[in-house]
């Protein structure tokens, strides 16, 4: 089976960033993807958001973004998953929607660890999410979502992989920075290997943002990677090399803790 990496630059145009991710869907399917991961935030990205900007921004699960992104994916028979500000009823959350090969809306993810690092404060301006596994059956394998940040957390990784997950999505916008593209690529592959999973992390490229995805197999081989340009990457995956690793490194049946959520405080 196939599963794309797809990399934008978006801004707050959404129509041009829906153009964007119109064609790198199609690339992907083309190449034989059955799953396409767009970045965080792919429906409109600000360097300088607000509470107020980001809530003006925000869509439902219903409304224009979703509903172009179904069609997409109807018309090119593939699973996409890709980032948005979503309109609730508190603060927009930060979203990951996941739409299916007939169009349909499979799930939500709304961000669990929001960016409160590196002199920013997501949380002054989007509420986050109480955490809730999505993980998608795509083919013989099953999909957990997660968002950007979360990448550096390492119980939400194996809080999916409790629930199920053999491949991680990681849509994000890793900002750059000193340090951030090593921080990116490291984690990553600590995720894969730790939890013998493959991970597809996608990111915005462009001014401000680091760019680099790239898919990680299960035992934290790079199978392929992007630079700082728009542009797609496939990778084969399959459930029988997630089998073989985890028969040589039983990391998951040796494991001596549980992840339990905190409760809100």
């Amino acid at each position: 089976m196939r599963m794309a990496l797809a990399q934008l630059a978006a801004t707050t145009d959404k129509a041009a960033n829906l153009d964007a991710a119109a064609t790198l869907v199609a690339r992907a399917a083309a190449d034989g993807a059955e799953l396409v991961v767009l970045p965080e935030y792919t429906m409109s990205w600000d360097p300088r958001p607000d509470a107020e900007s980001l809530r003006a921004q925000a869509e439902p699960l219903d409304g224009a973004f979703v509903t172009a992104l179904a069609r997409l994916a109807r018309e090119h028979q593939v699973t996409v998953l890709a980032g948005m500000t979503e309109t609730t009823a508190d603060r927009p959350a930060n979203t990951v929607v996941a739409l299916g090969p007939d169009g349909a809306l499979a799930g939500a993810y709304r961000k669990v660890h929001l960016y409160d690092a590196f002199g920013d404060r997501e949380s002054d301006r989007l509420a986050a999410a109480s955490p809730e596994p999505l993980v998608l059956p795509v083919g013989d394998l099953h999909v957990g979502v997660m968002t950007c940040y979360d990448l550096r957390f390492p119980e939400m990784a194996r809080f999916l992989v409790d629930a199920g997950a053999d491949v991680l999505a990681v849509p994000s916008t890793w900002m750059a920075g000193p340090g951030k593209a090593t921080h990116w690529e490291v984690l990553a592959r600590a995720r894969a290997i730790e939890n013998t999973v493959y991970v597809l992390a996608s990111g915005q490229c462009g001014r401000h943002r680091t760019g680099r995805s790239l898919g990680v197999d299960p035992s934290g081989e790079i199978l392929a990677a992007l630079g700082e340009e728009p542009g797609v990457a496939v990778v084969d995956v399959s459930a029988a090399k997630v089998r073989a690793v985890r028969e040589r490194n039983p990391s998951l049946a040796n494991r001596r803790f549980a992840v339990v959520p905190r409760r809100p405080a």
